[in-house]
């Protein structure tokens, strides 16, 4: 889909896409439309008793004397209750009215969309941001449908004052929303094309973006002790790889931000074998490395100011003769031993060894863990939340307000000594879960902590909103990228 940034102007051809707010009069081109038609909008707003709140949408044929053939009138709500959320959120809105479209073009003009950070010209790029983020699809094996494309739609126009100054502040948002494409794809792929060293290699593409990445195999992370990584992929096929992505967008004396990814391309829970019912959602168990990748994809794509190392933890969990077995005992980088109680509790493994490699190589001012962790926090939080574990207040309330303002929520749960010493070994220094099946969530979060040293830390438990089976406003059903628009608004806000 094409997004084209225009000069204010009556559309000839195509659809018109208009706005009104609660309690306000039809402005712009809406009253333009209404008075050129002898108040045909008024007419249909009375019939309809459309009184322009939030959610609210009128779809008219358009009058004669027009040219274009068709008008979706939406409701915007109050005036003051415009965000850059609700802004971003109206657009896929747009994109979602216009996926049957049979027209080539569609034209969108909301004036006065300015908010207290935001001017027009930038509120407007915000709705364009919106509606390119819900026009991805994965349809890529779909092959009978690719000759049937539903809409025929191929250029979105957003009508304002200053196109040059609306594209200029739309450059940014393109390459954030490309970065969340890039994760939504890895993703979404089956696990028979993304695997380690397949996903590996796609990362080696960011080189282009003068983004560094360096690919550790097997025999290396051997070498640095990396035995609680190495001990989840032995049973397949499949190498084990560590991938590290620099972008060095700062001075060269700023520690880097670090960022680190499970990414286990696909889980069968080993020998603790996972049901059959659903292991093929197993696929995403990587979404915390799609998140890395997508991320730095996201910063070298706008240039970010900032120094961020991504690191993503590769690996395939399956059973076999040379797997690993509930009781091994396993010594990990760190030096601390870790009993295997539950080869399907791997994912916390793969992290142990990350995070300890990234904090003792990187020595990072903050360091964000990410990973499609336990079905106990979702559980707890559902689809609505992923969980914040953190052992700093000031970083966990930055990515809170980070998630608030994109709409990708996190909810903090607590850590502390009870849990701490619920993973307590009789035989190791620790065991890969706790002693039963409550608080599952904040005991994984608690093993981890043990890998981080003093490093300001956070980790996201995004197992419940990685993957969504209805869609969300700025998605659709599948891969959600959730994390990215995170951690690239929390890096903007305060590293830049």
């Amino acid at each position: 889909m094409k997004i084209d940034f225009l000069d204010r102007g009556f559309a000839t051809e195509g659809t018109l896409v208009i706005r009104a707010f609660e309690g306000k009069k039809l402005q712009g081109i809406a009253a333009d439309v209404d008075k050129k038609t002898d108040g045909s909008l008024t007419r249909a707003i009375a019939a309809k008793d459309f009184k322009g709140k939030k959610d609210e949408a009128i779809r008219l044929i358009a009058p004669n004397g027009l040219k274009i053939s068709e008008i979706i009138l939406f409701g915007l709500g109050k005036e003051s209750d415009i965000t850059p959320l609700s802004l971003e959120e109206l657009g896929a809105k747009v994109t979602a009215a216009l996926e049957r479209c049979k027209d080539k073009s569609a034209f969108i003009h909301f004036p006065a969309l300015s908010t207290k950070t935001l001017d027009e010209n930038t509120a407007t790029a915000h709705v364009a941001y919106g509606a390119l983020l819900r026009t991805w699809k994965f349809d890529k094996y779909q092959t009978k449908k690719k000759d049937q494309p539903a809409c025929a739609l191929k250029t979105l126009g957003f009508m304002t004052d200053s196109p040059k100054a609306a594209k200029k502040a739309f450059e940014p948002l393109n390459h954030i929303a490309e970065g969340v494409f890039l994760t939504r794809h890895v993703v979404s792929e089956p696990p028979n094309v993304i695997y380690p060293e397949s996903l590996a290699k796609i990362a080696k593409d960011l080189k282009k973006l003068g983004v560094g990445v360096e690919v550790l195999n097997e025999s290396q992370m051997k070498k640095l002790g990396m035995n609680a990584l190495l001990g989840v992929g032995q049973g397949s096929i499949r190498d084990s790889q560590l991938v590290v992505l620099t972008w060095k967008g700062g001075p060269k004396n700023q520690a880097p931000l670090a960022v680190v990814g499970k990414g286990v391309t696909f889980d069968t829970g080993g020998i603790s074998l996972k049901p059959a019912q659903d292991m093929d959602d197993m696929k995403y168990d990587m979404a915390g490395s799609g998140v890395v990748l997508g991320l730095i994809r996201a910063l070298a794509g706008r240039k970010a100011k900032v120094n961020v190392v991504g690191v993503m933890g590769l690996t395939e969990n399956m059973p076999s003769g040379s797997a690993q077995r509930p009781g091994d005992i396993v010594t990990s980088m760190s030096g601390q031993t870790i009993e295997i109680l539950n080869t399907d509790a791997e994912g916390r493994l793969v992290l142990a060894d990350a995070l300890w490699y990234t904090q003792s190589r990187f020595k990072p001012q903050a360091m964000i863990d990410l990973a499609t962790l336990t079905g106990a926090i979702v559980v707890s939080l559902g689809s609505e939340y992923a969980g914040l574990f953190s052992n700093d207040d000031t970083l966990a309330e930055r990515l809170k307000s980070a998630g608030d303002i994109t709409g990708e929520k996190l909810w903090r749960l607590p850590l502390g000594d009870a849990y701490d010493k619920d993973i307590d070994s009789v035989v190791a220094d620790v065991k890969n879960i706790g002693s039963g099946r409550g608080a599952g969530s904040i005991t994984a979060a608690q093993f981890l902590q043990r890998f981080v040293n003093d490093v300001p830390w956070a980790h996201l438990d995004i197992a419940g909103t990685a993957w969504d089976k209805k869609g969300r406003p700025l998605s659709v059903k599948g891969a959600t990228a959730f994390g990215v628009r995170l951690l690239n608004q929390w890096i903007q806000t305060h590293y830049e």
